[in-house]
């Protein structure tokens, strides 16, 4: 499996990035939140998804590795293929997309070029129950994870966190000394991954 690729950013298109790594071509589909860091020969980075079935070969490309874990947390659930998830991905960030299957906002999905309505109820549906199946199996195997308890910004934003992978203990050690009452739900979650990220 390829985990990142690193070389010059020798060619663009809507949603593709080609990287010249010694040498060698890579055509990366990829968002546009990703291709707009990033400018023709620059040195670039990107953390990689191979996604292969019967017929196709392609490879997926992320400036930041929680846009590569919402990638995969979206083609996850059926019915969500790459172009979808490439779509949703390129309309909003993880921590919006987090927010909305959190809340249950499914307008926040369906602006998202080609996602109606029933796609995306599927996907908050599906990922609510993931969470929950998630924390009724730590709790069932005696962890010390806990589920987060209330309808407070916390509770949602620790939530949030544990859709994009995180376990609800590194959620809320991650969550500790934010400024809860005054910042939204958003920047709640984006804090809260900047701190994940220095673990």
């Amino acid at each position: 499996m390829i985990y990142h690729i690193s070389g010059t950013l020798e060619h663009t298109e809507p949603n593709l990035a080609v990287i010249d790594a010694q040498g060698v071509g890579y055509a990366c589909h990829t968002t546009v939140s990703s291709l707009s860091r990033f400018k023709k020969g620059d040195t670039v980075k990107l953390y990689t998804h191979m996604y292969l079935r019967e017929d196709i070969c392609d490879l997926y490309g992320f400036a930041t590795q929680t846009e590569l874990a919402s990638f995969r947390m979206l083609i996850a659930i059926s019915g969500v293929g790459p172009k979808a998830a490439i779509s949703i991905l390129s309309y909003s960030t993880p921590e919006k997309v987090a927010a909305a299957i959190i809340t249950g906002d499914e307008k926040a999905l369906t602006a998202a070029p080609g996602i109606g309505k029933k796609l995306a109820q599927r996907i908050i549906l599906e990922l609510k129950d993931k969470l929950s199946k998630q924390r009724g199996g730590a709790a069932e195997a005696g962890s010390a994870i806990e589920a987060p308890q209330g309808a407070g910004k916390q509770s949602e934003a620790q939530s949030a966190l544990c859709v994009l992978g995180y376990t609800a203990t590194d959620a809320a050690t991650a969550l500790k000394g934010l400024d809860i009452e005054n910042l939204g739900l958003e920047e709640l979650i984006r804090q809260g991954l900047r701190n994940l990220a220095k673990y």
